[in-house]
């Protein structure tokens, strides 16, 4: 069974606590019940002719493999407006949801400050007409890398749902 990333009841502060998995957490004293539910987040894939746009991570988890742009949807946002807010942060590019194709879902697990976030990641494919990106947030990405699609290795890429979306529907 994993660590629990809590031991204390945040209720009544008591160490009778099971968290299996963490997805329950319960206290036996208080009845205080917490779900660690599935986060929404948003990938897009850029595509140039027989390219992919991939982000170096500057953070981690993953610092210094590639990504995809993307994050977490916030509250109240679609998919699609969380995907266009993203690309604007992250390469100051603004997208329309229009433009957004859907591709698929695909489960990951994402470890921040040491919590295990399980995710769903909502993958989009939007074709670029022109090449030219900068980088908007250089906290989050080191650099931008467009890289033909025979040549993805996928061992250079961080996180599982991407290198399983990259295999799958683009590689395979």
């Amino acid at each position: 069974m994993e660590k629990m990333i809590f031991e204390h009841c945040p209720n009544c502060t008591s160490t009778n606590v099971e968290f299996p998995n963490n997805v329950r957490f319960f206290c036996h004293d208080c009845d205080f019940v917490y779900y660690h539910n599935i986060a929404a987040a948003v990938v897009v894939v850029f595509r140039h002719r027989d390219k992919i746009l991939f982000t170096v991570r500057n953070v981690e988890p993953d610092k210094g493999k590639l990504d995809l742009p993307g994050g977490f949807i916030d509250p109240n946002e679609n998919a699609e407006q969380a995907a266009c807010r993203e690309v604007r942060e992250e390469l100051g590019l603004d997208i329309q949801p229009s433009q957004l194709k859907y591709v698929t879902t695909f489960p990951n697990n994402y470890l921040y400050k040491n919590v295990p976030y399980r995710t769903m990641d909502i993958f989009f494919e939007c074709p670029l007409e022109e090449a030219e990106l900068k980088v908007n947030a250089e906290d989050e990405i080191q650099a931008l890398k467009w890289i033909s699609i025979n040549q993805i290795d996928l061992n250079e890429i961080g996180f599982t749902s991407i290198r399983n979306v990259i295999a799958s529907h683009y590689k395979g």
